[in-house]
């Protein structure tokens, strides 16, 4: 997504009073990373679009989740792609497409953060997403979250 979408869809979100509390800034950020998924992250593009300073965005992100702006959208993310891994249901889909319609363009390092967060392979729950008997649901493990610095 380009900058100029990302304002535009900042002006439409805005039809209340801009405020800037944490929690508002947080929800946008998040409205706007995962409007178009398959764009990958870019945390300076986000702060541009929100009018908001790296170190802004990275406080409110502090405060709310304990985490920096881009792992928890990513892990966002990754939940997106986990859901649309389990509903597959028999399709004739890749993990591949998947993953880059999520905006991952480095396919091992999915697979990898994807297994650390899940427990399993990606492939894996593909698999079982169209094997009915087998279909229980695997948690996110607590503690166990992807890298990033911002």
């Amino acid at each position: 997504m380009t900058i100029h979408c990302w304002i535009g869809s900042v002006a439409e979100m805005s039809g209340r009073p801009a405020s800037r509390s944490c929690r508002d800034l947080v929800d946008r950020a998040e409205a706007l990373a995962l409007a178009e998924p398959n764009e990958p992250l870019h945390i300076a593009a986000l702060c541009c679009a929100l009018a908001v300073s790296e170190r802004t965005l990275r406080k409110a992100f502090h405060k709310i989740y304990g985490l920096p702006p881009y792992r928890h959208l990513r892990f966002l993310r990754l939940s997106q792609a986990r859901g649309a891994l389990l509903a597959a249901d028999g399709q004739v889909v890749t993990v591949t497409e998947i993953a880059t319609g999520f905006g991952f363009v480095e396919l091992g390092r999915f697979s990898v953060e994807y297994r650390k967060m899940f427990g399993e392979s990606p492939s894996k729950t593909l698999q079982r997403s169209s094997s009915p008997k087998l279909c229980n649901q695997v948690t996110p493990r607590p503690g166990l979250f992807m890298g990033g610095d911002i």
